[in-house]
């Protein structure tokens, strides 16, 4: 993934800046991709279009296939080159000549392995002793596996479980020492200044110092969550922040505590940490829980998560420690879900592995009362190397146009698509799009007249907003 993040790069920008023609030889250094890409990140007002286009078509131009085949998967999220960061962790330990678990924590301290590597290359283990838990500093998040469901996850904990409402709002780590409160995203930018009433809420805890896991999101006066980009919109925000606080106003709720007056709960089990959370903080700004070993008690606690609108629940080992940046299966999500038979429209050419194969869905859903199909969004999670091929030739045989990046197809096949839920979009003329959408499989016995409409579509927002 680029350094820069979210550089607002999409597949029309790289159709439009890839020339037909690459370069002969490998020239690109990475320090020029760095380079390139921060200027595009940071184009702004009138002008950037064109001045995005040119930095990004140079760049291409000096790529060999291979190189832009790899720029275009990067930029896309769509790169799987199976550099995991426990991987990471071993290499940099092995170049290092450091042990892996020592590695590994500095890497858990220090935000990750591309934070820390330099260090232990260059300066051995004596490098990575500045790398430990402290505030202001923030600590990449523990991560949690999915779970097919309540009893799924309930059977692989084995016993006793934490179970909490699982919130569609933004990961905040608040670090305090005194009267001093800052707030950091899940990627480690500092954002205290979108959100004065969760520092509100911390400067008031009863704790001298603390560094808190949470939630943050913005809920209507009756309780209920807001979509997920109103919550995302007030850490947008540098102007008129006291408007957009009464407007909109951030709740947060605290599910961990990793360090409290000078303590370091990390390796503390997570029963322990949640006793510092509670004695710190109110009980409205602590994450609704219950300790259970019964499904049944779990699953109720999970319907009433999502009869309040949440997206679910996560399920969690009380016994297990903090690990930081690490996806654990001590933490379990489940998440609620929908489907909906919509119909393929068109689907673009995938890369890398996926090169030749048709991969990305465009998905469709009829306008009542009219033959106009309205497109929801895009796809091409959840395909088998066998789905792949076979959609590749059925939709080839569909084909009505195509350009350098995508074959339209007759409006003929049938696709269970599964999903979170549906936001409203301006990007798509229907005015909605499909949240976290994955193929759950192919319908063949099923008909485009009988798929779903638009009028699930809304029927499916309108019990959200609800």
């Amino acid at each position: 993934m680029a350094r820069q993040g979210r550089s607002g790069i999409g597949y029309a920008l790289i159709r439009e800046a890839r020339p037909s023609e690459v370069a002969k030889a490998p020239a690109l250094t990475l320090a020029d991709v760095d380079r390139t890409l921060g200027c595009i990140a940071a184009a702004a007002g009138t002008g950037s279009a064109k001045a995005r286009l040119r930095l990004l078509g140079e760049l291409f131009a000096r790529a060999t296939a291979d190189e832009a085949d790899f720029l275009a998967r990067m930029l896309l999220g769509e790169l799987r080159q199976g550099a995991l960061e426990g991987l990471m962790i071993d290499a940099v330990a092995a170049a290092a000549g450091v042990g892996a678990d020592v590695v590994r924590r500095a890497a858990m301290a220090g935000g990750g392995i591309a934070a820390v590597a330099g260090h232990a290359i260059a300066e051995g283990a004596a490098g990575l002793e500045q790398y430990r838990i402290e505030l202001f500093q923030p600590l990449a998040p523990m991560l949690a596996q999915p779970a097919e469901d309540i009893e799924d996850a309930m059977s692989l904990m084995g016993g006793m479980a934490a179970i909490e409402w699982k919130l569609d709002g933004a990961r905040v780590q608040v670090h305090k020492e005194g009267d001093n409160v800052r707030i950091y995203s899940r990627t480690g930018n500092d954002v205290t200044a979108a959100a004065p009433e969760i520092v509100a809420v911390v400067c008031g805890a009863l704790a001298r110092s603390l560094i808190l896991d949470g939630e943050a999101i913005a809920l209507s006066a009756q309780g209920a969550p807001y979509p997920f980009q109103d919550t995302m919109s007030r850490f947008g925000r540098v102007l008129d922040i006291e408007a957009m606080s009464a407007k909109l106003p951030l709740s947060v709720f605290f599910f961990d505590c990793l360090l409290r007056d000078g303590d370091d709960l990390l390796a503390q089990p997570a029963s322990a940490r949640f006793e510092a959370l509670t004695a710190a903080l109110p009980e409205r700004a602590l994450m609704p829980r219950l300790l259970t070993g019964d499904a049944d008690a779990a699953t109720a606690f999970y319907d009433d998560a999502v009869a309040r609108g949440h997206e679910g629940v996560m399920v969690k080992a009380p016994d297990a420690a903090y690990d930081p940046g690490a996806r654990s299966a001590a933490w379990l999500k489940v998440k609620r879900s929908h489907t909906l038979d919509l119909v393929v429209l068109a689907a673009e050419w995938g890369h890398g592995r996926r090169r030749g194969k048709l991969s990305n869905l465009h998905l469709g859903a009829i306008e009542p009362g009219s033959s106009r199909y309205v497109m929801l969004g895009k796809t091409f999670k959840g395909m088998t190397d066998a789905m792949l091929a076979w959609q590749t030739e059925e939709l080839l045989k569909r084909e009505t146009a195509r350009d350098d990046w995508t074959v339209y197809v007759r409006p003929e096949l049938v696709v269970e698509i599964t999903f979170n839920d549906i936001q409203k979009s301006p990007r798509y003329p229907g005015g909605f799009a499909l949240r976290f959408a994955r193929v759950k499989g192919y319908r063949p016995d099923k008909e485009p007249a009988t798929a779903d409409t638009m009028d699930a579509i809304r029927a499916i927002y309108a019990q959200q907003q609800r």
